[in-house]
């Protein structure tokens, strides 16, 4: 790790007073859930189409097989990385994190102001009532029923059955998130930052990797990422290619030195 850019990216950090941060798959490796598209990635053992509404409509049992094997972590533990964030948070340092994951380790480590983009693995919703169902529910429905992902309150019939989707986004669906206020809100967000923090993520993936454009001229972007980015050579982007928790940790110890 090159010690003037650490020193830089420190010294930025210890100066801000309102951190977003941007996280994507890169974090979470750190606490053993693969990422998407490295070589050892999901993609390299499916095409990006099983996580699609199509997939989900066409398949729905081969869906949900997939994606409790491969999406679904709740023995994932949050580590340097996220603790570190929840830690600036609680200091009063960062004031958002906005998240493609959906595996809540954000959440697990203590932070409280996160939008998760990409939705989350914990919950599933009928996508006629939205009547909403635990992941632990719909695995339970799966060993013990054929059609565990048709919706038990509203589907009064063969031919009028209503899917209980997880409530993540899929390639051609929509989330929360994705609305006109939804974007709104985070474009706000993101324009009252004095500093972004891009962790884990090639912001390749549209519209995640529009955001870093809605912030102030100026505002300086630190960039934590194993792999390239297409911000890695534009004005005020400051780049660190190496582990998040190591990097993180390094910082923490010259903002908040460990007490002998």
């Amino acid at each position: 790790m090159e010690s003037s850019m650490l020193q830089t990216c420190t010294n930025l950090i210890q100066n801000a007073k309102n951190i977003v941060v941007l996280t994507g798959a890169g974090i979470s490796t750190e606490s053993g859930i693969k990422d998407f598209r490295s070589q050892t990635g999901i993609y390299q053992m499916a095409p990006e189409y099983i996580l699609s509404l199509d997939n989900f409509y066409h398949d729905p049992a081969g869906f949900y097989q997939f994606a409790i094997e491969n999406l679904y972590h709740p023995e994932a533990r949050p580590n340097q990385g996220h603790e570190i964030l929840a830690q600036w948070e609680n200091d009063g340092k960062v004031s958002h994190i906005i998240t493609q994951n959906i595996d809540g380790l954000h959440q697990k480590a203590g932070s409280k102001q996160v939008i998760e983009f990409h939705g989350t693995m914990k919950t599933a919703s009928c996508q006629n009532c939205r009547k909403t169902y635990s992941t632990e529910e719909m695995i339970n429905r799966r060993n013990t029923m054929d059609e565990f992902y048709v919706c038990d309150h509203c589907s009064t019939s063969a031919k009028n059955k209503r899917y209980i989707k997880p409530d993540v986004v899929l390639f051609g669906d929509t989330g929360e998130w994705f609305t006109m206020e939804g974007f709104n809100e985070i474009i706000n967000i993101i324009h009252q930052a004095d500093c972004l923090l891009v962790l884990g993520t090639s912001l390749k993936v549209t519209p995640f990797s529009t955001f870093p454009q809605y912030r102030k001229e100026g505002t300086p972007m630190i960039i934590v990422n194993k792999g390239d980015t297409p911000f890695d050579h534009n004005k005020d982007s400051y780049v660190i290619h190496n582990s998040i928790g190591e990097t993180l940790t390094t910082i923490n110890n010259h903002i908040n030195p460990p007490i002998s």
